[in-house]
């Protein structure tokens, strides 16, 4: 038998101990199996604030977790000085896990204000998350550019520009990994597509022509590939449409069409043999669509539908039997999966943009002041605590160890119990 090489059995144990590899977690559907976390954190009285690093420039992507490293990227006015028309260097930064201290701060892309399109107020230059896979980290800039780097230095394997696109309000939705491909949603002004490139050279593979009726073509959603009787789909919604693909070859096997929704952000979530998505503006609606279809099946596998304070921007999250998302007004709703009833629907935040994290037997949720909530799980509403950062958030929770890193417009934190 071949001898396994100590760095090599390192990095197997590193991997099955990594948290948080991309958008949304393990599972890529906001749920963490870790114990202990915090439910109770307030930075003026130094409780349960392990640690806060401040970090250069704005970035609403989330922050990725391995081991004892964090990763984030960052759009770095170049000057020093942030207003709206500014040359931006769009970077990559590694952070310390045990004390927030960077590692390593990498230029990916320069970016240049003549050239850059406006970002919606809400939005930021680096808002896709990151993914880490097998010592590399893959980074996404939308239409500014992808990247892969290496993780322990940030030096860069590939670097791609090559499938640039007229985007509206900026870049969005974070790429996933599907055996040997890295595949993200184009959802262009015009000519939406998906793209999947080989993750080991950054070549395209294949790309898929996203057709709908809708009149305006531009979405931020990230893709989800979920097993279906053990066939693989890439579940990938779009404005007016819900495609769901063969990853390994771009081709279609179901979709679902919902008329006018664009600007679609809420990643999906998969559960009892249904996906659920968030249709987008004007008029959000969530539906649940059954995965064993074929062709076009909008009128004979939509489960059900719900319009009633459904998300434009959140992503949802399914514990047993219930769905739980939040509207960006912060109602929060528990629904029914399999049926869509409504257990309950109250108000729970202030606006909010981030998604929903399940962990620890608890719902957490985090407004755009700063404002964390955590909910109980069940069918009746139940607030177990309110803490406050005050500090501007739009990013989504990720795990580290048994703590919390939640990421503000200026800084990174670590909450934990000490």
């Amino acid at each position: 038998m071949r001898p396994i090489h100590p760095i090599l059995l390192l990095t197997s144990i590193t991997a099955l101990a990594q948290d948080w590899p991309e958008f949304r977690g393990p599972d890529k559907q906001g749920n963490s199996a870790i114990i202990g976390l915090p439910t109770e954190w307030n930075p003026n009285l130094n409780k349960n604030i392990v640690w806060k690093a401040a970090l250069p420039g704005i970035g609403w992507s989330s922050p990725v977790v391995v081991g004892d490293r964090i990763y984030v990227t960052s759009a770095v006015p170049v000057g020093g000085e942030e207003k709206p028309v500014v040359d931006r260097s769009l970077r990559a930064l590694c952070v310390s896990a045990t004390d927030g201290k960077v590692i390593w701060d990498k230029e990916v892309f320069p970016q240049t204000a003549a050239t850059a399109p406006n970002i919606h107020k809400k939005n930021s230059h680096a808002s896709p998350t990151a993914i880490f896979e097998a010592d590399k980290l893959y980074v996404h800039f939308g239409h500014q550019g992808t990247a892969c780097l290496n993780a322990a230095d940030g030096s860069i394997v590939w670097s791609t520009r090559e499938f640039a696109y007229e985007p509206v309000h900026g870049n969005g939705g974070s790429p996933v990994i599907e055996g040997d491909l890295l595949i993200y949603n184009a959802d262009a002004a015009k000519y939406p597509a998906v793209i999947a490139l080989d993750k080991t050279t950054g070549k395209q593979r294949w790309k898929f022509a996203r057709v709908s009726d809708a009149k305006r073509k531009f979405s931020f959603c990230t893709p989800l590939v979920i097993d279906v009787n053990g066939k693989r789909q890439l579940i990938t919604p779009g404005s007016g449409v819900v495609n769901a693909l063969d990853p390994v070859t771009g081709t279609e096997i179901w979709k679902a069409r919902y008329d006018q929704g664009y600007s679609v952000v809420p990643r999906p979530v998969y559960a009892h043999g249904m996906v659920f998505i968030a249709t987008g503006y004007d008029k959000p609606t969530v539906i649940a669509v059954k995965v064993d279809g074929t062709g076009d099946v909008t009128d004979t596998h939509v489960a059900w539908k719900m319009e009633k304070y459904a998300p434009h921007n959140p992503s949802m999250v399914v514990v047993g039997d219930e769905l739980y998302l939040v509207a960006d007004n912060g109602i929060l709703s528990c629904l029914d999966a399999k049926t869509g009833t409504a257990h309950y629907q109250e108000r729970c935040t202030g606006p909010i943009s981030a998604s929903i994290l399940h962990a620890d037997g608890k719902l957490y949720l985090q407004d755009e002041k700063g404002l964390g909530v955590v909910v109980k799980p069940g069918k009746t509403f139940t607030v177990l605590a309110k803490n406050d950062l005050t500090e501007r958030s739009l990013a989504s929770y990720a795990v580290v160890g048994d703590d919390l890193l939640i990421r503000t417009e200026q800084s990174l934190w670590r909450v934990g119990t000490k």
